[in-house]
């Protein structure tokens, strides 16, 4: 889970209006920043700190605290490492990500400030399925904001995350309606 709130405070608000029709068992993140939020809402929660000298081990620890809690459904509110091989291979299409750019456009970190140094008019948010692949997996959902000549980056990050919130949110409802098709590296999303 990523230091940023946002999307994981709006998917336990809409849990806890019905909105989301699971069991969200734990909350496991490598920023201790969620853990207010997991105990107002009841929630189990494992800081899990990653470095890059701890990162299979700790991978290891993640899995064996999914597993132990009969996780299938992982979303990362906005994480910000690349998953392992092995750790994508045991979920597959059965991880959500989402991505703060209209993806392919803008991958990795910053988009924001990759957009406003390009001019864009417009940014978006991409929901996707985890591949070994960076910010490449099957798109679920996107949404655009428009904006101008006269946003500076605070005002692209303010607005993206509205569009990310969105995004994830119906991504993991839409999934765990059992709505979207995967085939490829598409999807197609059932009415």
């Amino acid at each position: 889970m990523s230091q940023h709130l946002h999307c994981l405070a709006d998917l336990l608000h809409r849990h806890q209006l019905g909105e989301l029709p699971c069991t969200i068992p734990l909350i496991v993140s490598n920023h201790a920043d969620g853990k207010a939020l997991a105990d107002f809402y009841g929630i189990a929660f494992r800081h899990s700190p990653m470095t890059a000298e701890n990162r299979a081990e700790d991978e290891t620890r993640q899995l064996a605290l999914l597993e132990e809690a009969g996780v299938d459904l992982v979303v990362l509110a906005r994480y910000m490492q690349i998953l392992s091989p092995a750790f994508v291979e045991r979920y597959p299409f059965g991880i959500i990500n989402v991505h703060h750019s209209f993806l392919p456009a803008f991958i990795g970190a910053r988009p924001y400030h990759a957009a406003f140094r390009r001019g864009v008019k417009l940014i978006g948010a991409t929901s996707h399925y985890v591949t070994e692949a960076l910010d490449d997996g099957p798109i679920i959902e996107q949404d655009v904001a428009r904006i101008s000549h006269r946003d500076q980056i605070p005002d692209l990050i303010a607005r993206g995350r509205d569009l990310e919130r969105l995004v994830l949110s119906r991504a993991v409802r839409w999934h765990l309606d059992r709505r979207i098709l995967s085939y490829g590296n598409k999807t197609v999303i059932f009415d």
